[in-house]
């Protein structure tokens, strides 16, 4: 299932949204090999990729952690920071040097609540997103635990 067209930033939100969201983002460099986040952590903010890649991953009890995605150019890195109470649901670390906006997660969601039209644009992208993530998380557990 290919959904990267409609998890894309750029193709999620208007121009508009997007506009209002970079305003507050503030742009930053991931050396490779560094960690995001962790699952279980505080989801305090969130990332959109500019150039290189970033791997999603879940703790799998009694093994190593399994890589549920690898998201890149435009896409969103972090979807917990929406939704109480605000804990990584996966881990991710950046798989080559990336170039990234990253914005705090509280001052988006009080936008969102200040703006009706973009809360919703958001929620939506968000949820689409969220959807993809967990499709591809239940067809790499079937992949590592089927027959």
């Amino acid at each position: 299932m290919n959904t990267t067209s409609t998890t894309r930033m750029t193709r999620a939100l208007s121009s508009a949204h997007r506009a209002r969201l970079l305003c507050v983002a503030r742009e930053v460099t991931i050396r490779q090999g560094t960690r995001l986040f962790e699952e279980g952590a505080r989801a305090n903010r969130f990332w959109i990729v500019r150039t290189g890649t970033v791997t999603l991953d879940m703790h799998v009890p009694g093994r190593r952690s399994s890589i549920i995605e690898t998201v890149g150019f435009d896409e969103l890195v972090g979807w917990s920071w929406l939704f109480p109470p605000y804990v990584w649901q996966l881990g991710a670390e950046a798989t080559t040097q990336v170039r990234a906006y990253e914005f705090d997660a509280t001052t988006v969601r009080l936008m969102c609540e200040d703006d009706p039209q973009l809360g919703s644009a958001v929620g939506q992208w968000v949820g689409r997103v969220l959807a993809h993530r967990l499709q591809s998380a239940r067809v790499r557990l079937l992949d590592l635990y089927a027959p």
